[in-house]
């Protein structure tokens, strides 16, 4: 994951500029066709951030550099100022809110089905990620029932997508919860 600095920018147009530039040499290069936006610390204002962001995937799309984006937010003060100050402004073209549940400590089903509505209102509108850590961190793992809540919000047509933290790990499980995954949202 590339995370270009976001530290006092002397203006956003600088700062988006030398993003847009960088970026799109490495997604060119490597082939990719979207973003994940993850920053988790901040030495600027949640307005200042929505506005570089919000610009970065603008102006990424606009190219066609990118057809998708998607935010990383989880559950802390400073974050969720953050996003939600990107989400406000610039909602409209972001694809998926990857909402990091798995930082949120051991939950039940029903635990993870608020917190998921919760974030749902949060931001209102997007394709909202249910996600989990496929070694079995933090949040409702697999074998505590994580498809199971994820089922009864597929059945409530609240499920966007799952986004699993991370395939160095699934490798060793060849894969089986993105299988699963996919089966659960193919069906």
């Amino acid at each position: 994951m590339v995370k270009p600095s976001l530290h006092l920018p002397k203006s956003s147009s600088s700062w988006v500029h030398n993003a847009v530039s960088s970026l799109t040499d490495m997604i060119k290069h490597y082939h990719i066709d979207g973003i994940d936006i993850d920053y988790e610390h901040f030495s600027t204002s949640p307005e200042l951030f929505a506005e570089c962001i919000g610009q970065l995937i603008t102006s990424l799309k606009r190219s066609g550099t990118i057809s998708f984006a998607s935010i990383a937010p989880y559950e802390d003060d400073t974050v969720k100022s953050h996003y939600l100050a990107l989400w406000r402004k610039y909602g409209q073209v972001i694809d998926y809110v990857n909402f990091q549940f798995y930082a949120y400590d051991n939950v039940s089903v029903p635990q993870l089905i608020t917190n998921f509505k919760m974030q749902a209102s949060n931001y209102g509108g997007g394709q909202l990620l249910a996600s989990f850590q496929s070694d079995g961190g933090g949040g409702l793992r697999p074998s505590d029932g994580y498809f199971e809540a994820c089922n009864e919000l597929k059945d409530q047509g609240k499920l966007g997508g799952i986004f699993i933290w991370c395939a160095d790990e699934s490798k060793g499980n060849k894969f089986q919860y993105e299988k699963k995954s996919q089966d659960l949202l193919a069906a």
